[in-house]
């Protein structure tokens, strides 16, 4: 499908796009994701009759825009966290050329990586609704929808959304980038994990990492961190503590909430004593996924590191 050429003549006639490789229909949403009552509830609406002034993108681009929704796509969306930082990858996944002001004919598009070409995935716009409520990924502010909009593009993409319940970070890297991934076992660590982490930070490397445990249970543990997800590493840097050095993490979390609540998360303790300069550099104190931990509670708590760059 070629997107110019489809906006151009939904313009001409004055239509708003209907996909129909990619239908408003349960065939899009997969047979098993959802009861079958609640598949025959779905509804299907655009931004534009969801909200008065919807936007592609409002300032900028943010992992915080992101909060995960019903489906199990935390794999997608913690690579696609990481992919917000890196505005160099972003721009090829997200193209400039299209939004609700200029030229709107409810049709948009985004680019994957799949087996060593980008490929160039048209949608439109309809997002599926159950009971008024946003069914997956849903905008943290609410008129602001290249998340939704870029999940429904990789939905097409694998197939449907269910096929999106469940995958792997290292893949979603790679489909976002083009990029080369390597994966280290944290119950196995390299020696020098604290220096690849500051390292792959500084080269602008995406990551990501992940926890043991059945993905579909999505168990919380008390200390905040939750079993069978995905996390998107946002920072590793070494900092004066005491009378020496501390090698702390910043993980974010794609359900948007949802912190580790030991060492180093936003109210501990440890904070008191680091610098002030480097404290309010380091330290946002919200409930908004994101946390800082040591180097060695992350080896404890986390089972998979995965990096990924464009090149090795």
């Amino acid at each position: 499908q070629d997107f110019k050429d489809l906006r151009a003549s939904c313009l001409s006639q004055g239509l708003l796009f209907e996909d129909a490789t990619f239908p408003a229909h349960i065939s899009s949403i997969g047979p098993t994701l959802l009861s079958e009552e609640k598949l025959w509830q779905i509804q299907w609406k655009r931004p534009t009759e969801l909200q008065r002034n919807p936007h592609l993108i409002m300032d900028g681009v943010s992992r915080f825009d992101i909060m995960q929704g019903e489906i199990g796509d935390c794999w997608m969306l913690a690579a696609l966290g990481s992919l917000t930082l890196r505005k160099q990858f972003l721009e090829n996944v997200l193209p400039k050329d299209q939004g609700f002001q200029d030229d709107y004919a409810g049709i948009f598009h985004f680019r994957f990586w799949q087996y060593g070409e980008w490929v160039d995935v048209v949608i439109d716009d309809r997002l599926p609704l159950l009971n008024g409520r946003y069914l997956f990924v849903h905008p943290r502010t609410s008129n602001e929808f290249w998340p939704s909009l870029l999940e429904k593009a990789y939905a097409k993409l694998r197939g449907s959304y269910q096929n999106l319940n469940g995958g792997y970070l290292s893949d979603a890297l790679v489909d976002l980038t083009g990029g080369v991934q390597v994966q280290f076992s944290l119950k196995d660590p390299p020696p020098d994990l604290e220096e690849i982490l500051k390292a792959a930070d500084r080269s602008r490397c995406l990551m990501g990492c992940s926890t043991s445990g059945q993905a579909r249970r999505n168990i919380e543990l008390r200390n905040g961190i939750v079993q069978g997800h995905a996390y998107t590493v946002t920072g590793a840097v070494k900092i004066p503590y005491k009378n020496g050095w501390k090698h702390i993490i910043r993980i974010w979390n794609p359900w948007g909430h949802g912190e580790w609540k030991g060492p180093w998360s936003d109210d501990s303790p440890q904070w008191d004593r680091v610098e002030p300069k480097y404290r309010e550099a380091l330290l946002r104190n919200k409930d908004d996924g994101e946390f800082w931990m040591s180097c060695e509670n992350f080896q404890e708590q986390f089972s998979w590191l995965y990096i990924c760059n464009n090149t090795p």
